[in-house]
């Protein structure tokens, strides 16, 4: 993917996006919940997808006990925008984010 003349690959803007959503207060981890075999065995936490010149993220988290769900998501959600559009110059087309867990 470019913008003005930089070219970021994949795993770039999947990292960038990890980042964005372990800095949120709430998000214990980046990846699936439950136990380690499911976790193995679910795929990537982060995907990232180009449709229409503008990159599409889908995040998975696990959120810290007595978060509230739907503000921890929206703050995920700004913090994967403003990263993707503010550090890496790419039009942003839509963020998913999944609460696959909570834990301690």
């Amino acid at each position: 993917m470019t913008a003005t003349g930089l070219a970021v690959s994949h795993p770039v803007i999947r990292d960038v996006v990890r980042r964005a959503a372990l800095e949120v207060p709430g998000v214990l981890r980046v990846g699936r919940g439950g136990p380690a075999w499911r976790r193995a065995l679910s795929g990537r936490a982060v995907g990232i997808r180009l449709r229409d010149g503008a990159v599409e993220a889908r995040v998975v988290v696990v959120a810290r006990a007595a978060q509230p769900l739907p503000r921890l998501v929206a703050e995920v959600r700004v913090a994967v925008a403003a990263a993707i559009e503010r550090l890496l110059g790419l039009e942003l087309g839509a963020v998913s984010v999944i609460v696959d867990g909570v834990g301690a």
